[in-house]
């Protein structure tokens, strides 16, 4: 679909459409600066790509062959056409190249992204400015000549608003009266009151924030602020090898660890061609659908503190505890993981597991069951979820949602099904959907989705494969121990896997699963060493979050409290 995808393009746009190619099966283009706009225009209107995933901005100082100094990957996909492709543009040091954040809402933070960490300039954005790093930090992180120790404090906070943005509240509070059912009566500056949430408060589910300008209790506009936690994942990643990155990824989504680790490891087994072993794979869609459970378990009990619902989160909390207890005797950690590996995982299963688990699996439905027990018909429940945090269909594709926000506004599209891998496609299971994409539909939603992969976890035990674990490529995979203590190969072997690391083919590759919060992937680029030349996560909660000041415009603020924890922003993969 996607070759075809290409041909339609070079017949549309002949020649501004520079070259074409594929990595690893993913189909590109190339275009010229000045053709992004009108190309993606293109995608939208007449191909049917409804969603700019994601902005990639690559450094090319150290890549002798490329004539430009940066390159931008425009990562689309089609829904409707289950397609993906990559649009680059090559750009030199200063140069602009135009904004699509008008052709695509996800483009706004995306771009910000880019030019925050490696100074890619983008004409005719709306509002350019950083957004890992703070409003005083010199450079840009991500460039090749950046030191990576360099490190730089904020000493000055940053004010969202300014006066004018004030006054552009006042005349669209005056706007908005009839409709809020007011007076009309003109609204000064004066009049309106700006108010920190976060960064740090229970209510922002980790270190967000987010200022708020108010007429009464009124959500007039807002502004978000990130970067509180921002760790410096992809930097790192290129000071590291392939295998040194994995424990930095379960500290991405912390709260579903286990998916995150297994989803990179996939990614890098994609640009080295190789395929693990059914038992592995049966394996990480055991501890992955582990994760997804305990994930929506702290979510939805934390939303429904939220709204005041504090008896369900011990029915919840409690499963999650308890699945966490089999987590720990499976690793050795509870909440940061480090369980697989690539090209395999650290160790099997240990004995017993597969009852244990089988157990815990019933204690979810008796939780579960005990809450919906408790807010299915709860008055209070529905009044503070049901059309509350609305979004449509449209606006959530455009802003670049996956996972259950974007399912919860009708669309059944699921990864695991739709593009599956670790042969989720021998599973049965549904996708469940909501109809509003409020926050009641975002939270019924993720219960639903418990009970499918609970069911998805027992298929995986009633079918665990046997054979062996991890493939047999020591290219890749650590020697077994008796051959290191045994045989002076098997030292020389485990000796260059750890200090020069796995030697990735040179090229890159786009690898992804259906994360806990929706698309997680990893755009890799590999100069053929054992180091990551580059590594950009696709983190799903970074667009969601994004929409925030467009939902709870016109809400009020309890209702924006709601919609933050039905959209499960957890910082650590927002920021990474």
């Amino acid at each position: 679909m996607s070759q075809k995808l290409v041909e339609r393009l070079q017949q549309e746009f002949g020649a501004d459409i520079l070259t074409t190619g594929s990595h690893h099966g993913d189909e590109f283009i190339t275009v010229a600066p000045e053709k992004v706009v009108s190309v993606l225009t293109h995608l939208r209107d007449r191909e049917g790509c409804e969603q700019l995933s994601d902005v990639v901005g690559v450094d090319n100082l150290d890549r002798p062959q490329r004539d430009k100094r940066f390159e931008v990957n425009y990562l689309m996909r089609s829904w409707q056409n289950n397609h993906r492709m990559t649009v680059k543009v090559d750009t030199e040091e200063g140069a602009p190249i135009p904004s699509v954040s008008k052709v695509y809402r996800s483009a706004n933070w995306a771009e910000r992204e880019v030019y925050d960490l490696l100074g890619v300039p983008f004409s005719d954005h709306p509002d350019l400015r950083r957004i890992l790093t703070h409003h005083q930090f010199e450079g840009h992180g991500l460039r090749k000549d950046y030191p990576i120790e360099r490190g730089q404090e904020c000493r000055v906070p940053e004010d969202l608003f300014t006066d004018e943005d004030i006054q552009q509240g006042a005349r669209r509070a005056t706007d908005l009266a009839p409709e809020l059912g007011g007076v009309v009566d003109e609204v000064y500056p004066s009049d309106l009151l700006t108010v920190n949430l976060g960064p740090s408060h229970p209510a922002m589910h980790g270190a967000l924030r987010v200022e708020v300008l108010l007429d009464g209790e009124t959500i007039l506009d807002s502004k978000s602020e990130i970067g509180y936690i921002h760790r410096c994942f992809e930097k790192e990643a290129e000071d590291h090898t392939w295998a040194q990155v994995m424990p930095y990824t379960d500290r991405l989504n912390y709260c579903s660890a286990m998916t995150n680790n297994s989803i990179y490891a996939s990614a890098v087994e994609k640009l080295l061609g190789v395929e693990v072993t059914p038992r592995t794979q049966a394996i990480r869609v055991i501890v992955s659908e582990l994760g997804r459970i305990i994930d929506h378990l702290v979510c939805v009990c934390a939303n429904l503190v939220d709204v005041g619902a504090l008896t369900n989160y011990w029915y919840l909390y409690n499963v999650r505890e308890s699945i966490y207890e089999s987590l720990e005797k499976l690793c050795g950690s509870r909440l940061t993981t480090n369980y697989a590996r690539i090209g395999g995982m650290s160790h099997d299963l240990y004995d017993g597991f597969e009852t244990e688990i089988r157990h815990k699996m019933e204690e979810l439905v008796q939780g579960t069951n005990d809450v919906m027990n408790l807010i299915a018909r709860n008055a209070i429940f529905l009044g503070r979820t049901v059309d509350v945090g609305v979004i449509s269909q449209e606006d959530a594709l455009s802003f670049g949602y996956t996972g259950p926000c974007l399912r919860a506004t009708g669309l059944a599209y699921d990864l695991r099904k739709h593009a599956p891998y670790w042969g989720y496609e021998k599973y049965d299971f549904e996708i469940p959907t909501g109809t509003n994409g409020d926050t009641h539909d975002r939270i019924m939603v993720r219960m639903s989705e418990m009970v499918q992969s609970r069911s998805i976890v027992l298929q995986a035990l009633d079918n665990l494969p046997d054979g062996p674990l991890n493939i047999d490529d020591h290219s890749v995979i650590l020697p077994p121990k008796e051959k290191v203590y045994n045989s002076i190969e098997g030292v020389m072997n485990q000796f260059k896997l750890i200090y020069e690391g796995i030697k990735v083919p040179a090229g890159e590759g786009y690898g992804y699963g259906e994360g806990a919060n929706g698309e997680l992937g990893f755009f890799c680029v590999s100069d053929g060493s054992g180091i990551p030349y580059r590594m950009k996560v696709r983190p799903p909660c970074f667009p969601i979050f994004s929409s925030f000041t467009h939902v709870v415009q016109g809400g009020m603020v309890p209702d924006a409290i709601a919609t933050l924890g039905s959209f499960n922003i957890i910082a650590g993969e927002l920021d990474r």
